[in-house]
């Protein structure tokens, strides 16, 4: 199979789920046309509708990026959610030391913490890898709980808003908010930071060395090591990195979105990350897409439902779907390699 070819795995796994959708909606006795026409109104009819497509995606922009940073390594990091989590609990924390700052430096300090945070989370993970033998799988799933309890006790104790009336932490000061640049909508300038950061990813895993060894410890950890690469260095530096991009979305959702760290803060970006990634190939520039892809069906469930009656929990059937659909065409394609 050509590399022009295996490209056309995505887009066929993408049909194959809208496809599939639209005989589940024809089987419930809904219009399939309505339903998807509302949904695609919903997610691109409008400056507003378009807007919010762009904003639920950049999260996953983000998150996607921090998942197939560690698998090209051959890392399975299922903590980008636990990760995410982290990077927004610390930036709420730090968020009263940066109010002073001024704008152009209160923002980005808020980001960095973000960051960190994640990049230690992420960074654990690693270190019980290579000290501890503990399967990343393990660990960073572990650690997601680890992070929502401790979310879940800031927002209900330390960080519990003035007033103690809800278990949520105050709002954002205006001077560390990220400002928003296509009004009427909600979209924020954390996009051009996410869209900046895939590329960004691009040059470090394909123009220098440390995403050399990234990428040969993810093809041959042992070929890697005879050739003198340190394995386990990269292990934790990639883990470490990837966490840090989860963190980091974690707080431009904070400082662009929601304003306030609560309870069930996550909604599941860290998790439908891994769908971005595996349908971008673990390539960050198709990272882009298929987080738009997946934040459009995000933005435009809600339209279909109130239009056509359809549940939007169809949207995350469809998100399954995909996520089937690309990992069945990946084994078919492993077949057909080892058959030539």
């Amino acid at each position: 199979m050509t590399y022009t070819a295996a490209w056309f795995i995505p887009l066929i796994a993408i049909i194959a789920a809208l496809t599939a959708g639209g005989v589940i909606i024809i089987l419930s006795g809904y219009d399939a046309v309505l339903a998807v026409a509302a949904l695609i109104d919903g997610a691109l009819g409008s400056p507003y509708s378009l807007g919010e497509t762009f904003l639920r995606s950049c999260p996953l922009i983000l998150t996607g990026l921090a998942v197939s940073v560690a698998f090209r390594c051959g890392l399975w990091n299922i903590g980008a959610e636990g990760q995410f989590l982290m990077g927004a609990l610390v930036a709420a924390g730090t968020a009263p030391f940066f109010v002073a700052w001024p704008n152009y430096m209160a923002t980005p300090a808020l980001l960095l913490s973000g960051f960190a945070a994640g990049a230690l989370w992420g960074g654990i993970a690693g270190y019980l890898k290579i000290e501890r033998h503990v399967q990343e799988v393990i660990s960073t799933i572990m650690l997601n709980f680890v992070a929502i309890q401790l979310v879940g006790y800031a927002v209900h104790g330390p960080l519990m808003e003035a007033s103690g009336q809800f278990p949520q932490t105050d709002p954002l000061a205006e001077s560390i908010r990220l400002s928003r640049w296509l009004p009427p909508t909600r979209l924020h300038t954390g996009f051009i930071l996410a869209v900046c950061c895939t590329g960004l990813i691009w040059l470090v895993l394909f123009r220098t060395v440390f995403g050399y060894r990234i990428r040969a410890v993810g093809l041959n950890s042992e070929a890697a090591r005879s050739a003198g690469i340190d394995t386990r260095a990269s292990m934790v530096q990639t883990m470490c990195l990837s966490g840090g991009l989860a963190g980091l979305a974690g707080a431009v959702e904070l400082s662009g979105v929601t304003h306030r760290l609560f309870e069930q803060f996550g909604g599941g970006y860290g998790y439908t990350a891994i769908a971005v990634a595996l349908l971008a190939r673990l390539h960050p520039g198709a990272v882009i897409p298929a987080a738009l892809l997946f934040g459009a069906l995000g933005a435009g469930a809600s339209g279909m439902q109130r239009v056509s009656g359809v549940s939007s929990g169809l949207v995350y059937i469809i998100q399954a779907l995909i996520l089937l659909f690309v990992v069945m065409a990946a084994a078919y394609e492993r077949r057909w390699r080892k058959a030539v």
